[in-house]
Parts: C-alpha cells; sequence; structure tokens
C-alpha cells in the first residue's frame, strides 16, 4: 500500500509512505525520504502488537531530528576521520558533518534525500537513488538501492546494492532505533547477546584509535547475553561517549545464515536476532537520543533505544590493515550488504 501524506518535503512534493504486511500480522512502514524505515509493528503471543522502533509523529520531524532515525545512511556510514582519505594515490577531502569528521555520509547525506520508488507490494519495497561524482566531497557516480522485505516468519530483510563508476568507499546501512518493551522505556534493562571477540575503542568524537581489542574481560563482553544495564559506563572506553556507540567485529565473518546478535525485550517476552553480511554491528546504546521528537510522548530520552547497524568498522577508509573485507568499492564491482532482523514472540 502507498499513500502521501498532505504535508510537503522540502522538495516541495508529499511524503510517500509504504505499508507492508504478512500473514502473521506484522506491519512495516517504509517512507521515500531517506528510504527509512518508520514503524514495524509485530504481534504478540498475547494477540496484541507491539510497536518495536522508534520514530516521530508525523514524516516533517524526520527532516528535523538529528538522530538518523531508522534512515538508510550513505555514501559511508559512521565516521571516516578528518573527513579525508587516500585511495590510489589520489587525497580525497570530504565535506565535514560532525566537528572536523564526516559522520554518516557528510551534512546532506543519503538519509536527506528522496529516494526513487522502483518497485513495491504487500510484501517489499524497492527504493533508489543516484549519488553524481562529487557528491559529499566522494569520488564517482554511485548507484544505490534499498529493498525492504518483510517474510512471513516477521523478519524485516534489509538489502542494500550500489555500483560506481570510479573507485569508492562505500557503506551502507540502517540507523533503526530498536524498544523491543514497546513503551519506549529504558532500553539499558534490555538483553543483548553480540557474538564478537573483539571491539573498536574510539575518543571522545567516536574515531577510533588504537585499532581492535579484545572484549574479554573488558564490559564489553556480550558473548554471554547480559542485561546492557550490568556493566553500562564502567569503564574510560564507555564513559568518553556516554556509553556504548562502539563497532564489534562478527564472529559470523559476513555468514548471513549465523546469527550476529541477539536482543531480548526487558519483559522477555519479545526477542530479536540480527543477520548480516556485514563484518560489524555498531552498538549504539542511544546516548544522545534527548531532544529527538518522539512518536507518542513528545520527545525521546537518552537510552530510550538502541542501534545494532550492519557495516564495516567506521574509519575503515583509513585502515586498510584491519581484518575485514576492503570498503573500496571499484567500477565493475557490486556492492551487497543483507541484513535481516528476527522478530520473535515469546
Amino acid at each position: 500500500m502507498l499513500r502521501e501524506t498532505p504535508t510537503l518535503a522540502p522538495d516541495g512534493l508529499p511524503y510517500r509512505l509504504l505499508t507492508l504486511r504478512n500473514s502473521a500480522g506484522m506491519v512495516v512502514t517504509v517512507m521515500d525520504w531517506g528510504a527509512t524505515l518508520l514503524s514495524a509493528r509485530v504481534p504478540m503471543s498475547d494477540g496484541s502488537v507491539r510497536e518495536t522502533l522508534l520514530g516521530c509523529a508525523s514524516p516533517e520531524q524526520y527532516v528535523e531530528q538529528t538522530a538518523f532515525l531508522g534512515a538508510s545512511v550513505g555514501r559511508y556510514a559512521n565516521r571516516i576521520a578528518k573527513s579525508g582519505f587516500e585511495l590510489d594515490g589520489a587525497r580525497y577531502a570530504l565535506l565535514p558533518s560532525q566537528g572536523e569528521n564526516q559522520l554518516h555520509g557528510g551534512p546532506d547525506g543519503f538519509d536527506k534525500r528522496r529516494w526513487r520508488i522502483v518497485q513495491q507490494n504487500n510484501a517489499e519495497a524497492l527504493l533508489a537513488l543516484d549519488s553524481p561524482d562529487g557528491d559529499q566531497g566522494y569520488p564517482g557516480n554511485c548507484a544505490v538501492s534499498v529493498q525492504y522485505r518483510l517474510t512471513d516468519d516477521n523478519r524485516i530483510a534489509i538489502e542494500y546494492r550500489a555500483t560506481v563508476d570510479k573507485p569508492c568507499p562505500v557503506n551502507l546501512t540502517n540507523h533503526a532505533y530498536f524498544n523491543l518493551d514497546g513503551d519506549c522505556s529504558d532500553v539499558r534493562n534490555h538483553q543483548l547477546q553480540l557474538l564478537a571477540q573483539t571491539y573498536l575503542p574510539v575518543d571522545e568524537m567516536g574515531i577510533p584509535q588504537d585499532g581492535l581489542k579484545p572484549v574479554a574481560d573488558t564490559s564489553f563482553d556480550f558473548r554471554t547475553a547480559k542485561v546492557i544495564a550490568q556493566d553500562f559506563l564502567a569503564d574510560d572506553d564507555q564513559r568518553k561517549v556516554k556509553g556504548y556507540d562502539h563497532a564489534f567485529l562478527l564472529d559470523a565473518q559476513g555468514d548471513v545464515s549465523q546469527p550476529a546478535a541477539h536482543l531480548w525485550s526487558a519483559d522477555n517476552q519479545l526477542q530479536m536476532t540480527v543477520y548480516t553480511t556485514a563484518p560489524a554491528l555498531q552498538f549504539y546504546s542511544g546516548n544522545y537520543l534527548g531532544g529527538t521528537p518522539a512518536r507518542e510522548q513528545g520527545e525521546y530520552s537518552d537510552w530510550q533505544g538502541l542501534a545494532l547497524e550492519s557495516e564495516f568498522l567506521p574509519d575503515s577508509p583509513n585502515h586498510a590493515e584491519w581484518p575485514q573485507p576492503d570498503c573500496v568499492l571499484r567500477p565493475g564491482e557490486a556492492y551487497l550488504s543483507v541484513t535481516e532482523y528476527h522478530f520473535i514472540a515469546q
């Protein structure tokens, strides 16, 4: 189902909202502006329906908020230090969007664009975007698409594809914030299991300094499920960024059939399992959500939602030594990143 809003987007046209439904009664809503995931309503065992995503009350509020709620981010998700990188002997200067660094593709990233609706039905929506040569400082034309698919076993499958005509780093992800309790209580009461042996410490600006570090004997050890609050702000690596906002290099190593993470609601009635072809997950505990327009209650507070963003490690264009696939996409190659969020009512 497709409907247009009476309110107009910054380009003067209506926002277009797409609704996906499955036979189990799950309903997912997507918006063409920012190829944004607006809502994911999951049927529960007791017959109720639970909203699992943070979101705004109206489409125009998405343009104002700065938390990237549910948005598709690119050309390069996460941070690039000092807004630049060297590639094939040439130096590229990007437009900064967080201090001197670039975050989520720049000040006018893919989250701030209208994507074309290529195809849609009850089960899937395919949207596309063309990013011109020089966009936010990146080399080459980049053609991007995202397919959102809702399966009958309550999975949201998100598939990003891209091609380029000049070599360029590409790192696409969705920035959904989850709260499986449905009432947006403190998400630190959720249980999380992250199947990863190492994480990437960062400085106060979220920029990696010293490379990967084992999770063993740190507050970043989620190899066995634990309540997020248990070790919250327990060490300097967390305190620098007010909680968890770190990438974990996954055990699954790009195998989408292997779970990357499991998340449980505080009441244990809903579980979400994450699968991805991406090498890493950025776990962000919503440390700076405060003041973001909320669907129900005016504004969100810090720690009311968490993100598990599938991606390359942050600042990868400046770290070819890291043990992951090359983040540079070259002409003739196809970028493909698949992530599934599987909801299981208990």
